[in-house]
């Protein structure tokens, strides 16, 4: 896919449950090989907005426009515990089973060796490596991720984050993450958007060269500038000619 090209189209897009809008008339536009964050307080319509984009919830107003290849990995694995490893990841695929194929995206992610074991001998960050694997599997050019590593302790999320990014390096798919984690979406991406009641208040782009370091100046204004977007703190003056808001 060229990157010119917009994995992503969202226009006018209204998602309504009963009386309330959780969507409402939101625009998004994620570019091929871009890696975009979305955060935002909890009931602001990300989940959902990732739902819709994963072909998950279609009683929607407005237009969407997405990849035909597109892959979702959520906070649970979702593993079927009948199945044993390689087979969960190759049920991604349509058709027979392909174990070879199965086995290449097991070994991208570094559990190649569990393959033939079943679900409930894995450990948390392992069953969320077999989750990404059968996302990899179909080779998408957009991932969508859901706070997939929300449920991991801490030293097993940071080597998740760093997977995720190896892999995104590889393969420069599209990714949209939905994160609560504002040191997460910052250390990923490379824009971050903060919803709020169902629309895109604000954007972040993130020009920080990889690997990055929570101690840098700029990380720590940004980090700032996101906290404020959220409520958290007051907004540190530095950050002002960082950070550009938009209004959807």
């Amino acid at each position: 896919m060229d990157s010119s090209t917009p994995a992503v189209r969202v226009r006018g897009l209204t998602r309504r449950f009963g009386e309330r809008a959780v969507i409402d008339n939101l625009d998004l536009d994620l570019h091929a090989g871009e890696f975009v964050a979305l955060i935002g307080r909890s009931g602001c319509g990300k989940s959902t907005l990732l739902r819709i984009l994963a072909d998950l919830d279609h009683d929607i107003a407005g237009s969407v426009e997405v990849p035909l290849r597109r892959a979702v990995a959520f906070q649970a694995p979702r593993l079927m515990p009948w199945k044993r490893v390689w087979r969960n990841v190759a049920l991604a695929l349509p058709g027979r089973p392909d174990r070879q194929r199965a086995l290449a995206a097991l070994e991208e992610v570094g559990l190649s060796h569990r393959a033939d074991v079943w679900p409930k001998v894995l450990s948390g960050g392992e069953a969320q490596r077999a989750s990404l694997a059968r996302a990899l599997v179909r080779e998408p050019d957009l991932m969508l991720l859901d706070e997939p590593f929300g449920a991991l302790d801490a030293l097993t999320r940071a080597k998740a984050q760093e997977l995720v990014k190896e892999l995104w390096q590889r393969h420069r798919c599209a990714i949209l993450l939905v994160t609560h984690d504002v040191e997460e979406a910052l250390l990923l991406a490379d824009r971050v958007l903060v919803m709020d009641e169902g629309v895109i208040r604000h954007e972040l782009r993130v020009e920080l060269p990889h690997p990055r370091a929570v101690e840098h100046t700029d990380f720590n204004a940004m980090r700032g500038q996101l906290l404020a977007w959220l409520g958290v703190r007051p907004a540190p003056a530095a950050t002002a000619d960082i950070a550009e808001a938009v209004h959807a």
